[in-house]
């Protein structure tokens, strides 16, 4: 089997690097011309352009765009125009679940089948692989098993569910075909969210570790700030690098973001070279606008999401009023940062 791969940036050069491994062939387009050249050295084809693609590849052709989402419709069109009835191209990006029905229905009319995909597994998918998320037509879906399988991590990726028969799902192997146009998007929209939530509680959970100590610190008495009731109670100093590394082992939160906790604080224990300004790719204000949508109450992942916000300065103002109306009904005045 083959594939094009338009997109090889942190996941698309990876993702190709996978397909070769596995001994497909993948003919490859970019922006830019290093990741191509490394990728031609390494055994894929240069398409050149994305035209190219298409003059490279036999019937049916399935191309597979992993670019940033504002660039997706773009490109859509762009590969449309050249493509034939029975392609199939698909989006491999964090893109929204709806706008996958309106991409599906505009392809639809001009024969061109789509496939969306949710992939998890960033840098590290190369070796670790990737999960797959997948929305689209179950004819299409089944005719890119070998792509899909080749991709996922497979089952030794993780130890059976007991009591769940063997065998019953590819979901073990590490891809899903999760239902029609825009489902795969919507189960990967939900899990960028609840990684937003499990980023957030140990965000939390190791800076209440990091102020235990705050009772062996002298703090001067004013009528603005509470005092601590009982310094002798946060006395601790905990290396927070060993705590993460403790927790890796035998307890009930262990997971990939607690090892990647670990290998942070490994490397910089304060943290020094971040700013803390937090991004966020669009999914966690999707899956709130869902919940909102369907009545269903997201208390975590909705302050995961207003805790980035806060860390990009968007709180600034409200602060501010905040402490302007502590000194309009009390004359409170504002406590400097020592």
């Amino acid at each position: 089997m083959e594939l094009g791969m338009i997109g090889l940036g942190r996941m698309g050069a990876n993702m190709v690097r996978r397909l070769m491994r596995a001994g497909m062939r993948c003919v490859v387009h970019n922006r830019t011309r290093d990741a191509v050249d490394s990728l031609v050295r390494e055994g894929a084809v240069d398409a050149g352009s994305p035209a190219g693609i298409v003059r490279a590849m036999k019937t049916p052709r399935h191309v597979w765009l992993m670019v940033p989402a504002a660039a997706v419709d773009g490109t859509l069109d762009e590969m449309a125009a050249v493509l034939e009835p029975g392609d199939t191209l698909i989006d491999g990006g964090n893109s929204h679940y709806q706008d996958d029905l309106a991409r599906a229905e505009r392809l639809g009319k001009r024969g061109i089948h789509y496939v969306d995909c949710g992939v998890s597994g960033g840098v590290f998918g190369l070796e670790r692989g990737y999960c797959l998320m997948v929305g689209g037509q179950a004819d299409v879906v089944t005719r890119l098993r070998a792509v899909f399988e080749a991709l996922a991590p497979g089952v030794a990726a993780a130890p059976a569910t007991p009591g769940r028969t063997a065998g019953t799902s590819t979901a073990e192997r590490g891809w899903l075909h999760c239902g029609p146009h825009g489902a795969g998007h919507f189960v990967k929209m939900v899990h960028n969210a609840i990684e937003y939530g499990m980023m957030a509680a140990y965000a939390e959970g190791f800076n209440l570790l990091r102020h235990a100590g705050a009772g062996r610190e002298s703090r001067e008495a004013d009528a603005e700030t509470t005092p601590l009731r009982h310094p002798e109670h946060y006395r601790y100093d905990f290396a927070l690098g060993d705590v993460a590394e403790l927790w890796r082992r035998g307890s009930v939160i262990p997971s990939w973001l607690l090892d990647l906790t670990a290998q942070a604080l490994a490397n910089d224990q304060t943290l020094e070279t971040f700013s803390g300004r937090v991004s966020d790719s669009g999914e966690g204000r999707w899956t709130i606008a869902a919940a909102n949508d369907l009545g269903v109450p997201v208390y975590v992942l909705a302050a995961a999401l207003f805790e980035r916000f806060a860390s990009r300065g968007e709180s600034e103002f409200q602060d501010r009023l905040l402490s302007a109306l502590r000194w309009q009904f009390g004359g409170h005045a504002e406590k400097q940062k020592s």
